[in-house]
């Protein structure tokens, strides 16, 4: 007998590693070792194997079978290695070509009437494959529009491991199988969460969601219920431009992690993610138990993530998120492994002012006591709401508002969106020669060198807020980038004196 080599992709978060698969059969006692660090699931894998080879007639031997995935050292997680297991121990019995396996990369989950099921994971695998050297990937039939998307290599779409032996020269008898596959990517994923023209009144609330879409900047909108927050916070989609073709990979490569449906198309609209306030901090930034799963954070990269009633949830769960939205990656460390997420999402949380919503209030008395407010508030940390860059209060609309609200010109989100990528292609050629995309990624020192220092006396009014303790040096900062998204919607060459005070006002607005 002779060991047989194929191969397979081990996952820890988005970054793939290449896993030699190598079969070998002995004389020894009749059994199935399998051996590398498998986890529960894998290491399942011996009697999935087993029964879907059988049922797919082509079993494999009852002789002794060790199945070693390489690097030993490494820890191999989930089920999409039972089609490299099966291949490799077809062609250490000689049912299947060796050469031919060799040089294929193997990924899916076997069901045990010997078919393959659609596997989580499978776009960032083959992604990961391509860039390993490979060009040739066999993949489950319900996976093959995803693993498409990856351009320069080999996609062979099979229904059933025994389809997969054909392909590598086995002399069977191709038997029809309906293939299983993921539920298709609906219309609705993409849909834009409404228009801009639907908010009534808010003008300074439509104005700044147009600056943060612009710059990249963070929202905390606070007002009582039925202000329309949640109606502003899910509009700022929609006003984003389109993701460029490097984001489009990332957002379809987590959507395939997380076991959703990616369709056989990049998704090109910003996404938006909106926990529940119970959701726990493994659940908003990412982890589990075994597999580290991406969490709501990760899945809003390059989108938003919106955190309706934020002080309802957890404060670990919202304190893990100020190391990602200073750095933009979300960093997972477990012993297992450390994972990374992409994570420069925008942050929207809006809040009550208070546990019954009305202080405040031009219409309705608030219950609750001064302490009570302060501590409801209190749960959002101020390292937390240092971070974030608009700081804004919604009020309700009144009768005059609705009745006149057509009078006026209304920005619809075709309008707003057009207005944002003019003004984000400002910023994008003034930063050509940087790093840096948007206003809200520059750095303090970009800040303060010749490029990036406002008109002449601009600051005045910032300089004493910070020699006053009224704001820090990171707010100084902040403050500066939304000066510089300002100006990039008016299109002026620097910030201006109204441009600061401006900012200097949405940072407090809701103070």
């Amino acid at each position: 007998m002779r060991v047989a080599r194929t191969h397979a992709i081990a996952l820890l978060g988005l970054e793939g590693t290449v896993v030699d698969i190598e079969a070998d059969i002995s004389a020894h006692l009749p059994g199935f070792v399998l051996i590398g660090l498998p986890d529960l699931a894998l290491g399942q894998a011996r009697e999935r194997v087993r029964a879907a080879a059988a049922n797919a007639g082509c079993p494999i031997t009852h002789r002794k079978l060790t199945i070693n995935l390489s690097p030993a050292a490494l820890p191999k997680h989930g089920t999409a290695f039972d089609l490299g297991i099966a291949i490799a121990a077809l062609a250490a019995d000689g049912v299947v070509s060796g050469p031919s396996v060799d040089r294929v990369v193997h990924l899916g989950e076997l069901a045990l009437d010997g078919r393959l099921r659609p596997t989580p994971g499978i776009l960032p695998s083959v992604l990961a494959a391509a860039r390993a050297g490979y060009t040739t990937v066999l993949v489950p039939a319900g996976n093959a529009g995803e693993a498409a998307l990856v351009p320069g290599i080999t996609v062979v779409p099979v229904t059933s491991v025994r389809d997969a032996a054909i392909w590598h020269g086995a002399q069977l008898e191709p038997r029809e199988a309906a293939p299983l596959l993921l539920p298709p990517a609906t219309a609705s994923d993409d849909a834009e969460q409404g228009d801009l023209a639907d908010i009534v009144g808010n003008r300074d609330a439509v104005e700044a969601l147009q600056v943060a879409a612009a710059g990249g900047h963070h929202i905390f909108l606070l007002g009582p219920p039925g202000a329309g927050k949640t109606m502003l916070a899910t509009r700022l989609p929609g006003i984003l431009p389109d993701l460029d073709p490097e984001a489009a990979l990332d957002v379809s490569s987590l959507r395939s992690l997380s076991g959703l449906p990616v369709g056989d198309q990049l998704r090109t609209r910003p996404p938006l993610e909106a926990p529940h306030h119970t959701a726990s901090p493994a659940a908003i930034i990412g982890g589990g138990s075994g597999v580290l799963r991406p969490g709501a954070a990760a899945r809003a990269a390059h989108g938003v993530l919106f955190l309706d009633e934020a002080p309802e949830f957890s404060p670990h769960a919202l304190d893990a998120l100020r190391q990602p939205l200073e750095s933009g990656i979300i960093t997972i460390a477990r012993a297992a492994g450390t994972a990374r997420f992409p994570g420069r999402f925008q942050l929207v949380m809006a809040a009550n002012p208070c546990p019954c919503g009305n202080a405040g209030s031009r219409d309705k008395e608030c219950l609750c006591t001064p302490f009570a407010q302060r501590r409801y508030l209190g749960r959002l940390s101020g390292p937390l709401l240092d971070r974030v860059d608009i700081r804004l209060r919604v009020e309700r609309i009144t009768a005059a508002q609705l009745r006149t609200a057509g009078d006026g010109p209304q920005v619809d989100t075709t309008t707003a969106r057009l207005r944002v990528e003019r003004a984000r292609a400002v910023a994008a050629q003034r930063l050509a020669s940087t790093p840096w995309r948007f206003n809200s990624e520059v750095p303090g020192t970009w800040l303060r060198s010749p490029a990036g220092v406002p008109a002449r006396g601009a600051t005045a009014a910032l300089d004493r807020a910070l020699e006053r303790g009224g704001i820090t040096m990171r707010g100084y900062d902040r403050v500066l980038r939304m000066a510089w998204t300002l100006a990039d919607l008016e299109e002026v060459e620097r910030p201006a004196e109204s441009h600061v005070g401006r900012a200097l006002l949405m940072r407090r607005a809701a103070a």
